[in-house]
């Protein structure tokens, strides 16, 4: 008998269910989104994850049971473990970005499963905003799809840093090594337009259904030497917070408590957008461009001489200056630029097309400001990898470039060098609905 070493352990809500969840403590934190074409098999193989990680609970297993032997099924069909909603499940399509919370004595995972159908890569948009990695599936019968560029496309545009496709149901192609080649130069070729490098795309042949190379390596694949699914997530380096990156906070609060013991105290928090703030650092708030020094910086638990991107804050400055939430306190020698003109893409979520002259308002950070389109300057061809000039509109799930003018002006970074800083929300000013996800700058700029 195998000996384990005992994993300490703590217990966690998950927020979309109020299910206890037990992760492993002292383990790194790796946030996946999962996006494929429909019927590719990917509520399956994310059912899989968390059977075979052990990360279900008894009463939603005994669920699944009870529910595939209702559809007269021999086996569990996993992916019931996955499908949110019932009226989603009858019709056989998810519709929705579920989070899935799950954890191995290595590594926590939060994975973003997002939808299938061409109509809602808007949903892809949201699971991936924050990932560190996608996994994306095809089926091995089917070869790359149109939604398979898509989705690269838009994790491409959103910076997400690594790719893993998964050549699923590899187990109905009979194993075939040379069916996992030919898709793999074709999906890596694709990859390669869109700037990754070999050493950030990773195809792996796997069979959701009956678990080959998903969490175990399979020995019916003898040709493929590589790691199964759950080792490559395991293992894959993890790009830290931007700490190296030039310090910026978004004032999300103007803490004045009047104590008796510190009646003065007038200190601003936020969480650390990027890089790290410390006593003694100079710093600039904008748009006022005002400078002073780092007094001191608060936590909850305290004073701290230093804090890093990711940690919540509350910042004292040498000077008594007028800030208000919205303004972002940032390295003063490199600082954000201020304009109330940006170029940016655009990610279009809404029903209604985008037009030149459309009045909107812009969310940045903490602060919400009235803008309009001065132009609508290319959009993007994700099929082609090119772009339109001059579009007429964006339609809904379409990504263009636009030029915009703010009311006020906004402290803003590239994407490229900053995703916290160098993103944003468009608002429909009439209902508060949002309209699309925005880039400052031009990602795939270099698309011809």
């Amino acid at each position: 008998m195998t000996e384990t070493t005992p994993v300490d352990t703590t217990t966690r809500t998950a927020p979309d269910s109020g299910a206890e969840v037990t992760l492993p403590v002292h383990t790194d934190l790796l946030r996946l989104a999962t996006a494929g074409s429909v019927d590719d098999g990917k509520s399956t193989l994310v059912g899989r994850l968390l059977h075979d990680t052990k990360s279900v609970l008894a009463d939603q297993l005994d669920a699944v049971h009870r529910a595939s032997a209702d559809r007269g099924l021999d086996t569990p069909d996993l992916s019931l473990l996955v499908d949110g909603l019932r009226a989603e499940r009858e019709q056989g399509i998810t519709i929705d970005v579920a989070y899935r919370y799950f954890a191995t004595p290595k590594r926590s995972f939060v994975l973003a499963d997002t939808p299938g159908h061409v109509q809602y890569t808007r949903n892809t948009v949201t699971g991936a905003s924050t990932a560190q990695l996608a996994v994306l599936l095809v089926d091995a019968r089917k070869g790359v799809l149109e939604q398979t560029r898509r989705h690269a496309a838009v994790l491409a545009l959103l910076g997400v840093p690594r790719l893993v496709l998964a050549v699923n149901k590899i187990d109905m192609v009979d194993f075939d090594e040379s069916v996992h080649r030919d898709i793999a130069e074709e999906f890596t070729a694709h990859a390669h337009r869109l700037g990754y490098t070999d050493d950030k795309v990773v195809t792996i042949p796997v069979s959701a259904l009956h678990g080959d190379n998903v969490v175990e390596r399979s020995e019916r694949t003898p040709w493929y030497t590589g790691p199964s699914l759950l080792e490559h997530l395991e293992n894959v380096p993890v790009a830290p917070d931007p700490h190296d990156a030039p310090f910026r906070l978004p004032v999300q609060y103007v803490i004045r408590p009047r104590t008796a013991e510190d009646p003065d105290y007038r200190g601003y928090a936020g969480q650390v957008a990027a890089g790290v703030v410390s006593q003694g650092d100079e710093v600039v708030v904008l748009p006022a461009g005002l400078r002073s020094t780092v007094s001191r910086v608060d936590t909850p638990e305290g004073s701290t001489p230093r804090a890093a991107a990711g940690r919540s804050v509350t910042v004292l400055l040498e000077d008594d200056f007028d800030i208000a939430r919205g303004d972002v306190i940032a390295a003063a020698q490199n600082p954000p630029r201020v304009s109330d003109e940006i170029d940016a893409t655009l990610c279009w979520l809404a029903e209604k097309p985008l037009q030149p002259g459309a009045k909107l308002l812009v969310k940045h950070g903490s602060r919400t400001v009235q803008a309009f389109v001065t132009e609508l300057t290319t959009r993007f061809d994700e099929q082609a990898l090119s772009t339109v000039g001059a579009p007429e509109s964006l339609e809904l799930n379409e990504i263009g470039t636009v030029g915009l003018r703010t009311a006020e002006p906004l402290p803003v970074d590239d994407y490229a060098d900053s995703k916290r800083t160098g993103s944003f929300l468009v608002i429909d000013p009439a209902d508060g609905t949002t309209l699309a996800a925005g880039l400052v700058g031009a990602p795939l700029a270099g698309a011809q």
